[in-house]
């Protein structure tokens, strides 16, 4: 079946993954979830955003349609196994992106696909490199593109390092074959004064980051 044809919902308010999932020709109904994304202590990484993204799906499940397919996710960033979660003021955006200067983290996506009795989960991970950041610049980051929605205090759409291309080769040939070739550069988001370029390097799936790892996703609709 044509993707295009399924009824989505995106149990979701991001604006990032509706534009995603907007650019690869899906056109989803939003319904946000009020689950509370709390998760036993004893899980890490993945297994976080996997229970969360579920926790999300089982609090929307019984408002679907019967041919409603409802998407969830939870994306996090893990420094040393620490969740960096979302920052409730600029000084813990500022101690965050502090902490990331220099070194290398994890980003990972849990996604939930749920139509019926049927349902598909996974979770994709990606290894994001940060340049050496100096502490005018990310003020700069912060008072331009004000991250207090986003774990980990960034958004990688808005601090690419200028003329890189963090697709990974399977997002790349994914675009290509489909015809969404313009995707990536529809993704970024730029303000008066432009990119802050914090990230030196992703491996892995970049629209993962990005909070949606589309690649994945699409092919588990298809099985479905």
């Amino acid at each position: 079946m044509d993707p295009a044809k399924i009824n989505i919902v995106l149990g979701s308010g991001s604006p990032r993954r509706l534009q995603l999932l907007t650019g690869i020709g899906l056109h989803p109904n939003v319904m946000v979830s009020n689950a509370e994304e709390i998760y036993p202590d004893s899980l890490q990484g993945g297994d976080i955003a996997l229970f969360v993204a579920k926790t999300k799906a089982e609090a929307l499940k019984d408002k679907l349609q019967k041919s409603d397919v409802l998407i969830t996710a939870d994306t996090i960033v893990s420094l040393d196994n620490m969740i960096l979660n979302k920052p409730g003021n600029k000084a813990e955006a500022v101690s965050m992106l502090r902490s990331l200067s220099g070194r290398s983290h994890e980003v990972y996506t849990g996604v939930c696909i749920l139509s019926g009795d049927r349902n598909i989960n996974f979770v994709v991970r990606s290894t994001v490199q940060f340049l050496n950041l100096s502490d005018p610049l990310i003020e700069t980051y912060i008072d331009r593109y004000k991250p207090f929605d986003k774990a980990g205090s960034y958004g990688a759409q808005e601090c690419l390092t200028e003329g890189t291309d963090p697709c990974s080769k399977e997002e790349r040939e994914f675009l290509i074959k489909y015809g969404w070739v313009d995707l990536y550069n529809n993704s970024l988001s730029v303000r008066a004064g432009g990119h802050v370029p914090m990230i030196a390097s992703v491996t892995g799936s970049y629209f993962n980051v990005m909070g949606l790892p589309l690649v994945e996703l699409y092919n588990a609709l298809l099985k479905l």
